[in-house]
């Protein structure tokens, strides 16, 4: 079950995002500053890790599209992602990002790459049904802003569109490497936005360069890493469904540092989306037999 497991630690590893962004929003980070050093320190990390290992590079084409999934992909859904959070009660931001799992495997399926199972499709029930008690019950602090919902499930759309095309890659372009380039290409996107409308700045207090350190090597490298080579092993849909696992971690982790209080409501929710992790399971161990019998990745 090790691609049960990579996706549940990346889960965790993204789980720590917000709470990270948040002391580096207070400590005067603007988003696309915070996003820029994120991303720079995980390629810097990652570029370490793949001169020591000197893989194969990918074909032309293959590498357009791995700067394509930093640049266009990941870089645009983590700038909305924290953008929304800025304009809208984070809760409400988390339940519409994680609509993101339902469109993943309907993509899956309109491609072909997978074919639905009813317990995949109860386990995708579970973890929505779950989302909405934990975050639906977590309340709002005012007013919805339209440009904070649009933002928000722009971030959904994106991330559901890298993840089915980053399962597309050929199973041999090494994973560091390929995490190198997002990163990389992540950095340059975001930097080259900042630049152009004037948003990149140092933050006002010293500790938030203590907090970006963390938002990049837990949140980005741990995650990002673990993520892309799990869902060699589980698929698409499944590894979307895993990082359902996410939300739970934030709770906890803001009950923890923050002493965030939690009510019934919450509680269930997460047990729910605890219930789709452990359905889980075995699909992702029939898939990973499945894509080894017929040669492509996450078939199941």
């Amino acid at each position: 079950m090790l691609g049960v497991g990579l996706c549940l630690l990346s889960a965790t590893a993204f789980g720590l995002a917000a709470l990270f962004g948040k002391e580096c929003f207070a400590a005067g980070f603007s988003v696309s500053s915070m996003l820029a050093g994120r991303f720079a320190i995980a390629a810097l990390v990652f570029w370490a890790i793949v001169a020591i290992r000197r893989p194969a590079l990918p074909a032309p084409r293959v590498l357009l599209t791995c700067l394509a999934l930093g640049g266009l992909g990941y870089a645009v859904q983590a700038a909305c992602y924290f953008s929304a959070l800025t304009r809208i009660d984070a809760s409400l931001v988390g339940q519409i990002l994680y609509v993101y799992p339902a469109i993943v495997l309907v993509l899956a399926l309109v491609l072909r790459r997978e074919r639905a199972s009813r317990r995949k499709v109860t386990a995708l029930a579970c973890s929505l049904s779950g989302l909405v008690l934990l975050l639906g019950y977590a309340g709002s602090n005012g007013p919805v802003a339209p440009a904070g919902v649009l933002l928000a499930f722009c971030s959904a759309l994106t991330y559901a569109l890298y993840i089915t095309v980053a399962n597309g890659l050929p199973e041999d372009v090494d994973v560091y490497l390929l995490s190198a380039l997002v990163c990389s290409s992540a950095a340059v996107s975001v930097w080259l936005f900042g630049l152009s409308t004037a948003t990149l700045r140092a933050p006002s207090l010293p500790s938030g360069w203590l907090w970006l350190v963390p938002l990049a090597l837990i949140s980005s490298v741990v995650s990002i890493g673990c993520f892309l080579a799990g869902l060699r092993l589980v698929g698409a849909s499944t590894a979307a469904i895993l990082s359902c696992l996410e939300p739970v971690v934030t709770a906890a982790s803001a009950i923890a540092v923050f002493g965030d209080r939690v009510n019934a409501g919450q509680l269930a929710g997460a047990a729910v989306v605890l219930t789709a992790v452990v359905l889980l399971r075995p699909v992702a161990a029939v898939g990973r037999c499945d894509a080894g019998g017929e040669g492509g990745p996450g078939k199941n």
